[in-house]
């Protein structure tokens, strides 16, 4: 066989590679066009979905304002309207004039914000007033007396210089005549906040044309826009994007359209709206809107990148057709390129075994190509099939070796475990790289070394240096780090004979699985939060000091109001309050005594070898402590108040059970008790008459609610003007297995501690509105009294639904009612829950009104149609004058806000027509109408259809 010359190869592209390079070029535009638009679409709905969404907010703040101006201006009237307001001003007193606000005035500042009160009689001149004046801003009252005089109307306005303030001038009314006026004003600040919920955004208020006060700090000037910042939410991360958009926008362009500024990947979107004001000094008051508008632009770009690989992933599925159109016959081409050349290097049966025998009748150009060829494949046939035997059989002989070989490589290089080998006197013969690499050693220098010399054994472990032991524990300090506890197994290797013994040692770090069993032991018998002992670990040492004979004490505390402390402030707040009072008692009591957390906000202390006049010391103590210990989150201030109950051992019980209980019955007597905040039980006794008592009451509470054996009572609520009953006040009783009835006062309080309230006010609705159902045809409506706690369960407005639903009552004829207490305690939710029941269709009151006069400030927010005056101020109506003064003034209050006022505990002639001269519409109590029985009181009426 001839060796011809090789030619030199030309490079060359498949024609197979030229179709795809063409046709991608063609798919990849239309693929970025399409991209192109689509993220063009998105950003322009974008862009007009933010225009609607600044104008919504705009509209909103507007709102806002105008709500605050609406309250404003209601609240100078009811000032006018105060009594000996009108006297002062006929008389031209302005010492009168003083008087009559002055009381008012700290109240009106800190829950309405008054700034400034001015009264000014019909000639404009000032009689009175309180607070500090808007600096620098001329306030037009010879106007506004011309104006108020003559209209009798109230005047409105907003005034911006160093801060913005709204103003609202009344006329004060006597004998139908105009005696002069109260201006109130109120800064705009206040709206911040209201403005920050409705817009959803960060809020500022920015104030232009005019100097900023002494008191502001310099970084919240902006020169730029020739303004201040008088208030912003968020100053932290709001005030660094106002200073930028300062300096890259000005104001009317602010206004006209909003700025976006990025900050590294989030992107914020700043929008003016300007305050109508009427400042003649062109000062002007500017609301800032900063929102967040990451999320949206965000979601563009994933849109676009969706876009895009949607695009790509068309160009390729295209691609791949095409190349499976083409792939069979060009392979056979490509195969025939690679076989011509060796027929110009003589390579002919080479070319033979390449190229299968065409078949079949037609022939193509191809076939034509492998027929040429085919006749000198033969004549490599067999030299091809010898050398291939003999290549595979070598090829497999050292794939087995490489494989045995890397085997041994990687188990001992790759393996995360110490592997090494010692000799017969425990000398280290071999180590493997995770080892070398672990210890920061060379190989030369841990050869040879003594195994004990570099891994330590463990005190604990008396055998961990015998050769002959299988597992120990050994101890090596690492390069950096601390010490680390190794376990190692041992395991003798084969020798021949005549030769020394060696093993083969292979180490494993179980250094953080000792520290989790460590943990696990210290969590057994400790809290995770307060890092004080647990309520396990409490009863065990309880018992072991039970054992020893000797006397003691248990203190039980329970954080006072601490439920009030996660609901206003979050449960972080309530984590920090746990651990800070922890950290206290063991800080001060952990030596001498043992101290835990029971769980929630109860806590427990064991003091052994104590009398009651130590412990009661110690209880001392801790209220003292306690005394320092507050919390301040945000404007909150919570304070840390325990009720703590002393029981004595073995006084008051031989066993941890009995004990505890004795101590948790002391505590509720010191959450009772209005003296002091600790309680010693007096006798074992009187703590288990005690708490069986509350255990009776709860399962004659469950065995009534059970076996039906409440009974409901109405009491009229009678219409003083004509002495009609329309209205009745339904009433609960316990029925006594002998017939008489148990007043609430013995049952109500158990079932509020133990919960069982919800059950006992559904009852009460149920059965109520099977009775509404026979007489609302009559006129007739139901008043139904309901605890804070049902006011609390989200359930409530789905049970009374569903009941009116299936008694058929109506639901107008139901009045709820809440106590003032709970309405106020949590106004947030009483306020929801309230007007829930109102889009019902029920009725809402508020019950025992007047003990807090903080619901004056809730009185027009919540959504009540009645108010009961507390009987406490209707009983001593005749001979006592402040209860007259503060009955009259809830009345008008009432009557101010549309709502209709009932008194309580009317029990003499002589009181209704007092109640009458004040407006009063209702009265309720023993003259009018006793309690008596539902039945009896509805049996002679005619029943409904």
């Amino acid at each position: 066989m001839s060796n011809l010359p090789i030619p030199n190869k030309p490079r060359h592209l498949s024609l197979t590679w030229r179709v795809i390079a063409l046709t991608s070029l063609l798919l990849l535009g239309l693929a970025s066009l399409f991209t192109y638009i689509s993220h063009f679409n998105l950003t322009s709905q974008f862009k007009e979905s933010r225009v609607a969404h600044l104008a919504r907010q705009e509209r909103e703040i507007r709102l806002a304002v105008n709500r605050s101006e609406e309250s404003l201006r209601q609240l100078a009237s009811l000032l006018a309207a105060s009594p000996g307001m009108g006297t002062a001003l006929a008389s031209n007193t302005p010492a009168l004039a003083a008087d009559a606000l002055t009381s008012q005035w700290p109240t009106l500042q800190l829950e309405a914000g008054i700034d400034e009160i001015l009264v000014f009689d019909a000639n404009g001149e000032r009689m009175a007033s309180w607070g500090a004046p808007q600096e620098g801003v001329f306030k037009p009252v010879s106007d506004w007396v011309r104006q108020v005089m003559y209209s009798e109307s109230p005047v409105t306005s907003l005034r911006c210089f160093q801060d913005c303030r709204q103003y609202a001038a009344v006329p004060v009314l006597v004998n139908a005549d105009s005696a002069g006026m109260v201006v109130v004003s109120r800064s705009l600040a206040d709206v911040t906040r209201q403005a920050q919920r409705v817009a959803d955004s960060d809020v500022a208020l920015l104030v232009t044309g005019q100097p900023a006060s002494s008191d502001l700090g310099e970084e919240r000037i902006l020169k730029a826009w020739n303004g201040h910042l008088e208030t912003l939410t968020h100053q932290a991360s709001t005030l660094p994007l106002l200073q930028a958009a300062a300096h890259r926008s000005s104001l009317p362009q602010l206004v006209s359209e909003p700025l976006v500024i990025q900050s590294g990947e989030v992107h914020h979107e700043i929008a003016a709206i300007p305050l109508e004001g009427d400042n003649p000094r062109q000062s002007s008051g500017y609301f800032l809107l900063v929102s967040d508008i990451t999320e949206q632009i965000g979601t563009i770009t994933q849109d676009t990148r969706t876009s895009l690989i949607i695009s790509l992933a068309g160009w390729i599925a295209a691609e791949l057709l095409l190349l499976a159109i083409l792939w069979r016959p060009m392979a056979r081409l490509r195969r025939l390129a690679d076989v011509l050349p060796s027929l110009a290097r003589g390579g002919y049966f080479q070319a033979r075994a390449a190229v299968a025998r065409p078949k079949g009748r037609f022939f193509d150009e191809i076939d034509v190509l492998d027929s040429t060829t085919l006749d000198l494949a033969t004549q490599l046939e067999s030299f091809e099939g010898e050398l291939r035997t003999r290549s595979e059989q070598l090829t497999l002989r050292v794939k087995e070796l490489a494989q045995e070989r890397d085997f041994v490589e990687g188990l001992l290089d790759t393996a995360r475990v110490f592997i090494l080998t010692q000799d017969d006197q425990g000398h280290i013969t071999m180590v493997n790289d995770y080892a070398l690499s672990m210890l920061a050693l060379s190989e030369a220098t841990l050869l040879g070394t003594h195994f004990d010399e570099v891994f330590l054994p463990r005190e604990a472990m008396s055998n961990a240096t015998s050769i002959g032991s299988h597992q120990d524990e050994r101890v090596v300090r690492l390069p950096g780090q601390s010490e680390r506890i190794i376990v190692w197994a041992h395991a003798a290797l084969p020798t021949r004979q005549n030769e020394k013994s060696t093993r083969i040692s292979v180490g494993l770090d179980i250094t953080e699985r000792k520290a989790a069993e460590a943990r696990l032991t210290w969590l057994a018998q400790h809290d995770p939060l307060t890092e004080l002992y647990n309520r396990r670990f409490f009863q065990e040492a309880l018992d072991r000091a039970l054992e020893k004979d000797n006397p003691g004490a248990v203190l039980f505390l329970d954080l006072d109001q601490f439920k009030e402390v996660n609901e206003l402030s979050g449960h972080h707040a309530g984590d920090s309050l746990l651990r800070t009072v922890a950290d206290a008692l063991h800080q001060e009591f952990g030596r001498d005594c043992v101290i835990a957390r029971l769980g929630g906000d109860e806590f427990s202390i064991l003091l052994q070898n104590a009398d009651a006049t130590r412990a009661i010391q110690l209880a001392k103590a801790i209220d003292r402590v306690l005394d320092n210990i507050g919390l301040t989150v945000g404007s909150r201030r919570h304070r840390a108040v325990a009720s703590i109950g002393i029981a004595l051992y073995p006084i008051h019980g031989d066993t941890p059970s009995d004990i505890m209980a004795s101590a948790d019955v002391a505590m509720y007597k010191a959450k009772e008790s209005g003296i002091q905040r600790w309680h010693l039980l007096e006798t074992i006794q009187h703590a288990k008459d005690e708490l069986q008592q509350r255990v009776y009451w709860v399962e004659r509470i469950r065995k009534a609610l059970r076996e039906d054996d409440f009974t409901l009572m109405v009491q009229p609520i009678v219409r003083l003007a004509d002495r009609d009953v329309r209205h009745y006040e339904v009433l609960l009783r316990m029925r006594n297995e002998d017939g008489s009835l148990v007043a609430p006062g013995s049952f109500i309080p158990v079932a509020e501690r133990s919960g069982q309230i919800i059950q006992l006010d559904r009852w009460v609705v149920r059965e109520s509105l099977r009775a509404l159902r026979s007489v609302q045809h009559l006129g007739i409506s139901l008043a139904v009294n309901l605890s804070g706690q049902s006011f609390h369960d989200d359930g409530l407005t789905r049970f009374l639904a569903d009941e009116l639903s299936a008694s058929g009552a109506d639901p107008h004829h139901l009045i709820l009612e809440i106590t003032e207490t709970a309405a106020v305690t949590d106004f947030a939710t009483a306020r929801g829950m309230m007007q829930g029941i109102r889009e019902l269709g029920c009725r809402t009151a508020l019950d025992d009104f007047g003990v807090g006069f903080s619901s004056f400030h809730y009185l027009s927010q919540l959504p009540v149609d009645y108010i009961k005056i507390d009987g406490s101020f209707i009983r001593n109506l005749a001979n006592n004058a402040d209860s007259r003064i503060i009955v009259k003034a809830i009345a008008d209050i009432a009557k101010g806000f549309g709502k209709k006022a009932i008194a309580e505990f009317v029990d003499q002639e002589t009181l209704i027509p007092l109640l009458q001269d004040y407006g009063i519409t209702y009265g309720q109590g023993f003259h009018l109408g006793r309690p008596t029985p539902m039945k009896t009181a509805f049996a002679n009426m005619p029943a409904g259809t």
